[in-house]
């Protein structure tokens, strides 16, 4: 559906494993595995998963499957594997797994409390999340060009933020607001204040 484009992976990705409750994948995502449109019903999305570019995709050494195992064009599994994936630092299923590792390092996601922030940019959502004494920013473009966000957030942290993927930062203005410059299809995880809030998150008192 997202006609292999990797940057609208990356952000379905993102804004699946940015939004509250408890993200779900289908098996194959990982890879960006496509699905065999000529099977009946459920059954397109049913196939073998791909692990390796050995024959039925490492699958099974049976002779047959019960569903066909895709093998030709950008989605076959002899150059769409998890074997070959795992060992490319740059694969989707890498950056899958770093993201996973991100979501679980930011438990305001999983327990603060979401807002949903109002900006100069309607292809933009921007989520807010406030747990204990730490907050977290996502922004996600849905745009195919690139958009500018003006924004001004509550509190002294709001002032620094961090990217948590590369710890880029992000100084606010004099008036206290930020221009944050987003690619097409381009995305954040931003911490107020600081990279890691462990210290204030420890001092909370309930």
């Amino acid at each position: 559906m997202l006609g292999n484009d990797r940057r609208r992976l990356e952000l379905a990705f993102s804004l699946l494993f940015s939004l509250p409750g408890t993200p779900m994948m289908q098996y194959g995502d990982q890879i960006g595995m496509g699905d065999d449109l000529t099977q009946p019903e459920r059954e397109c999305a049913r196939t073998p998963m791909q692990w390796t570019s050995e024959p039925h995709a490492g699958f099974t050494r049976g002779k047959n499957t019960v569903c066909p195992v895709i093998s030709k064009g950008d989605y076959g599994y002899r150059t769409r594997n998890v074997a070959d994936q795992r060992r490319d630092v740059n694969s989707l299923l890498n950056w899958t797994e770093k993201t996973i590792r991100t979501r679980r390092e930011c438990p305001e996601i999983s327990w603060g409390k979401v807002s949903i922030l109002k900006l100069n940019t309607p292809e933009v959502l921007a989520l807010r999340y406030d747990w204990r004494n730490t907050s977290l920013l996502t922004l996600h473009n849905f745009a195919s060009s690139r958009r500018k966000v003006e924004l001004k957030l509550e509190g002294p942290a709001g002032r620094l933020l961090v990217d948590v993927f590369c710890n880029r930062e992000d100084q606010a203005s004099g008036s206290g607001r930020h221009s944050i410059d987003l690619e097409p299809y381009g995305y954040r995880w931003l911490r107020l204040g600081a990279a890691d809030n462990a210290i204030d998150r420890s001092s909370f008192d309930s």
